[in-house]
């Protein structure tokens, strides 16, 4: 076996620990499933975890040490993220009132794109996913690649697992509330606040 059985286990365990605390990721896969419905809080998570995929190839290759070597890019890709998650907010709130339009307030290809770029514009997942994936790692195995692929694969199927089931679940609460005008005039203000809390604490975080 191409890693150590034991740091595969403590490391399911911490993850799913790390999971299961409500987060950003979270609270994104949740407002896209409230107002999309369950194919979208899926699709939603499905963007998330391509994007994690992709934060643990450049892991992997090393290539996060840009973050150290050029400050600026992590400030940069951080404001970009930020302001992407408050457009969406903005965006949000500006249509909360449009309750006569298609009864999904977002598609699963826009759940699945927003899901992917928000959190590839989160630079502290990168910096995450360097920091916390090595310890797992046991370079006297060898294999590295093949180490960081495991716990990659182990990563994103928790993520399914975990947002998933949050996003399914605020699905089919949001199908009941699209049902009734004023609950998705509130649903919708509710989802637009939560992107831009989020795109703010994201700004803020140093």
């Amino acid at each position: 076996m191409p890693i150590d059985p034991h740091l595969l286990a403590l490391f399911f365990v911490t993850s799913v620990i790390a999971m299961v605390i409500p987060g950003p990721d979270m609270l994104f896969v949740l407002g896209c499933g409230m107002r999309g419905g369950p194919r979208a809080g899926l699709l939603a998570t499905a963007g998330v975890a391509t994007s994690e995929a992709v934060h643990v190839a450049v892991a992997a290759a090393g290539l996060a040490a840009l973050f150290a070597a050029v400050p600026v890019a992590f400030t940069v890709v951080r404001v970009a993220g930020a302001a992407y998650l408050i457009f969406l907010g903005v965006q949000t709130l500006r249509h909360r009132r449009d309750v006569d339009a298609a009864p999904a307030g977002v598609s699963g290809r826009r759940a699945y794109l927003n899901g992917l770029l928000t959190n590839l514009l989160n630079p502290k997942m990168v910096t995450f996913t360097i920091a916390f994936l090595p310890q797992f790692i046991d370079p006297g195995l060898g294999h590295v690649w093949a180490q960081f692929a495991i716990l990659g694969a182990v990563l994103i199927a928790l993520e399914f697992l975990v947002d998933g089931t949050v996003g399914v679940l605020a699905g089919r609460i949001g199908d009941w509330l699209r049902r009734r005008h004023t609950a998705r005039r509130r649903l919708n203000a509710t989802v637009g606040t939560l992107f831009i809390g989020l795109g703010i604490r994201l700004a803020a975080e140093r």
